[in-house]
């Protein structure tokens, strides 16, 4: 190997690129200090929005990347590479790797609609399809929920997009609705007095707007009155509990029953009428039907029958008849000689 001519060409290059190279580090230093400028200038803009914390990272993460891939563009530019050829194979790397991971991709843009217009938050409990459970976690591919009883479940995004979402937690209030049943025989104004009093007995329970309780349904076996209060969020199970089982007593007090199914019976002494047609069955009337097509089947099976039993009676005598004629031959043949001597 010659070193010597290696350096050559080395010293060459420098010396006709000179100012090249000098660009080279100009744009490449004014490029890290502007990246950063902007990088700072966007930090402290997006900190003085409402948008959600991991948006903001996303964003600044996606900008980044942007300014630091047009910089190596720039730099490649300016050294005499041509940078043609390199945005075709960075459009096709896009492509390929968009078609791998398209199920992420879909799941990366629906996670930026949720964090973006804030459909949830973390803290909320929701309910998706038949899974329900607080937030626990939020990012652009996943959402993790934990439920009543301590379970992990991390759904889709895109699953969450696409899909009827009950927030329960979204606003500070939530309205606690009941049902209760009781007997035909109750006092209406006594059970909708023992109810609201209920409720209103829970410092929990907001007097604005005031706890409801009507008449709403009369079933076949109770009288179904229809209340509800408002508390806020987080007190939502301890009402409900606390009603329910103060309701229950209070019933109990006042000699209010809850009934059970009833089935009424009836005993009939009337005697039945049972409507009779006619004093008996009717006579058997034939129905008349065509018999020429089975008698001509029937005719048309017999001729096929006879026929080939004819043949066979035929086939049968020929060598009776053939050998008889022989017979009769040789005699009349004997006696003709007989004569002749």
């Amino acid at each position: 190997m010659d070193w010597g001519k290696i350096w050559n060409d080395i010293v060459t290059y420098f010396t006709n690129n000179i100012w090249n190279i000098v660009f080279f580090f100009v744009i490449l230093i004014l490029g890290i200090i502007i990246i950063k400028i902007i990088m700072k200038v966007l930090r402290k803009l997006l900190s003085k929005t409402k948008m959600e914390k991991i948006a903001q990272n996303f964003l600044c993460t996606a900008v980044k990347f942007g300014l630091w891939l047009v910089l190596i563009l720039a730099l490649l530019s300016q050294i005499g590479i041509q940078i043609t050829g390199i945005l075709t194979a960075i459009s096709a790397l896009i492509l390929a790797v968009g078609m791998a991971l398209e199920n992420n991709m879909s799941n990366l843009a629906n996670g930026i609609i949720i964090v973006s217009t804030k459909m949830f938050k973390k803290g909320d409990y929701i309910i998706v399809d038949d899974v329900e459970g607080s937030i626990t976690e939020i990012n652009f591919l996943f959402t993790t929920l934990l439920t009543s009883d301590n379970k992990k479940v991390t759904l889709p995004n895109s699953e969450l997009v696409n899909s009827p979402v009950t927030n329960l937690g979204a606003n500070a209030k939530r309205r606690v609705d009941f049902t209760f049943s009781v007997a035909y025989e109750s006092d209406l104004e006594l059970v909708k007095k023992i109810v609201t009093d209920v409720m209103k007995s829970d410092g929990r329970v907001y007097l604005d707007p005031e706890p409801f309780c009507r008449l709403k349904t009369m079933n076949s076996s109770s009288l179904d009155f229809s209340a509800n209060c408002w508390c806020d969020n987080e007190d939502y199970w301890d009402v409900y509990y606390y009603v329910m089982e103060w309701v229950y007593n209070e019933f109990k007090r006042n000699n209010i029953s809850v009934p059970y199914n009833q089935l009424e019976v009836r005993e009939r002494n009337d005697k039945v009428k049972n409507i009779v047609i006619g004093k008996s069955l009717p006579e058997r009337v034939e129905k008349v039907r065509p018999e020429v097509h089975e008698h001509e089947i029937l005719s048309s099976i017999k001729e096929k029958f006879s026929r080939k039993g004819k043949k066979k009676k035929k086939k049968a005598k020929e060598p009776l008849e053939e050998k008889q004629e022989k017979n009769i031959q040789d005699k009349a043949k004997g006696i003709v000689n007989k004569d002749k001597k």
